[in-house]
């Protein structure tokens, strides 16, 4: 799965789930319940409980072909864990030595960025896509139509404070994907209601499906 094919799937999809919890069996169950609704990308946070088991238990239950990604990974042992337990997309906070090592292990990136710095920074290292984090702090959908002003194509994916309505701001701008998590996850990771989750997954994917297209 290299940079072509995992920009196709972020653009089809439009969605990352990231779940962090503080119970490994419920993260595994949250994951699980996810893909069953059809979110089409998973992310583990890996300061999440046990989080390399986590992906290890989703990825024998997805099978191979299942896009299933790493999250919060910041240096090149949590690189190289989580590729492999399973782990078929990397996703970090910032560039650094977890981004680097995962380019080296062959791994599609989705790197943290901030500023036209960061960006610049990220597409001479090859990133796969670009993070946008955190996105509400810099001021949420109008960041993103500011940076896309002198980075029109370049594929940005924004984090943090995404809910409902600003995911659908987001897509609508040019976003290629969102990625969400508390407003997405709530405390299903926790051992929450996954009922409730299945209900919140529905309205992204809802979301996901129709905005901007």
């Amino acid at each position: 799965m290299g940079k072509c094919s995992t920009r196709a799937a972020l653009r089809a999809g439009r969605l990352v789930a990231i779940v962090r919890g503080s119970d490994p069996d419920a993260s595994f169950r949250t994951v699980m319940t996810l893909a069953e609704a059809g979110v089409p990308l998973v992310e583990v946070s890996l300061s999440g409980a046990e989080a390399l088991g986590v992906l290890s238990r989703a990825r024998a239950e997805l099978g191979a072909d299942a896009w299933l990604g790493a999250g919060t990974v910041l240096t090149a042992r949590d690189a190289r864990r989580a590729a492999d337990a399973g782990a078929n997309l990397i996703v970090t906070p910032g560039l650094g030595a977890g981004s680097e090592e995962a380019a080296r292990l062959g791994l599609p990136v989705l790197g943290g960025v901030l500023t036209p710095t960061d960006v610049i920074a990220a597409e001479a290292a090859g990133i796969t896509a670009l993070k946008i984090f955190p996105a509400s702090a810099m001021g949420g959908p109008a960041y993103l139509k500011a940076l896309r002003a002198p980075f029109p194509r370049t594929p940005f994916v924004p984090v943090g404070g995404v809910d409902a309505a600003a995911a659908e701001a987001y897509l609508e701008l040019g976003a290629v994907a969102v990625g969400v998590g508390s407003p997405l996850v709530g405390d299903a990771a926790d051992g929450g209601d996954l009922a409730a989750l299945r209900t919140r997954a529905a309205k992204f994917v809802e979301v996901a499906a129709g905005a901007g297209r």
